[in-house]
């Protein structure tokens, strides 16, 4: 396989969630640009997306910054009006933007079960949707990827209920677009990290009661490569399934996780202790 099946150039990409600071999609925003791509780069976070328009347009690529909010659909339909004016077509979505609530079921609010659902689900659809019409006009296909995770394949456990079952729908609706839209050359596929290294992970340790250190080597017994993801470990995946490298790939939940879902041992019962110095 020649490398050229992995050059981006030409393509306008879409990543949501992508501010700058070193989180998932910062680091595939920035991967697509360096393989080609001109990227939009949508956050919440208006100096964030800046920062990262800014970086990928010292890589020589096109770029635009968008603030939105994604679980406001009437922003999302904004987003795309903008890129409409920007650039008159989209060809690469990627759905990063998420959030979690950890509570233990019985004591979870509606109200957060309903917002994780909604940011995490329910704002991807609507922006598969939009650039999904978009592809089918334009009638030169297209690839949406979905940022999912383990969760969505197996249970957690310690308080992960609404973000597991978000990512589960996720995951479905990954494979029902890539079958409904496969006639227009629409490729739909998702991404499965296991625990990634972003630096609202590593916060934890400075927000939670719990035995950080300990945590993090109970979750080393399940990943067979002995780390922690990096959001560099995202990147290649992304470029793959972005690219004509992946041109027969479609309705795959790509699993990036050290061997996790392989060895099926992600979820426990036990919630993390608490931690000796409080």
């Amino acid at each position: 396989m020649s490398k050229d099946k992995f050059d981006l150039t030409g393509k306008i990409a879409l990543v949501t969630g992508a501010g700058a600071g070193g989180g998932l999609g910062h680091a595939m925003a920035v991967g697509l640009a360096g393989a080609g791509a001109d990227v939009v780069v949508s956050d919440i976070d208006t100096d964030g997306a800046a920062t990262t328009s800014q970086e990928i347009q010292s890589l020589g690529r096109r770029s635009i910054a968008i603030t939105c909010d994604n679980s406001q659909r009437d922003e999302i339909f904004a987003m795309f009006e903008e890129i409409d004016k920007a650039f008159g077509r989209i060809d690469i979505l990627i759905n990063n933007v998420g959030a979690g609530a950890r509570y233990r079921p019985e004591e979870l609010p509606f109200e957060e079960w309903q917002r994780v659902l909604d940011i995490s689900l329910s704002s991807s659809f609507v922006c598969a949707v939009q650039a999904g019409k978009r592809m089918i006009a334009q009638r030169t296909g297209g690839s949406i990827i979905n940022i999912s995770s383990i969760a969505g394949s197996h249970a957690l456990g310690r308080g992960n209920l609404p973000h597991s079952v978000a990512k589960s729908g996720v995951n479905q609706m990954t494979r029902e677009l890539a079958t409904e839209w496969g006639p227009h050359g629409i490729r739909v596929n998702a991404i499965q990290p296991a625990t990634i290294r972003t630096p609202s992970w590593n916060s934890i340790a400075d927000t939670l009661d719990w035995d950080f250190e300990g945590w993090q080597r109970h979750l080393l017994l399940g990943i067979p490569l002995g780390r922690l993801g990096e959001p560099d470990d995202l990147v290649g995946p992304a470029i793959f399934l972005a690219s004509d490298a992946a041109a027969f790939v479609t309705g795959h939940l790509l699993a990036v996780d050290g061997g996790n879902l392989a060895m099926d041992a992600g979820g426990s019962i036990q919630w993390p202790a608490l931690r000796k110095d409080r």
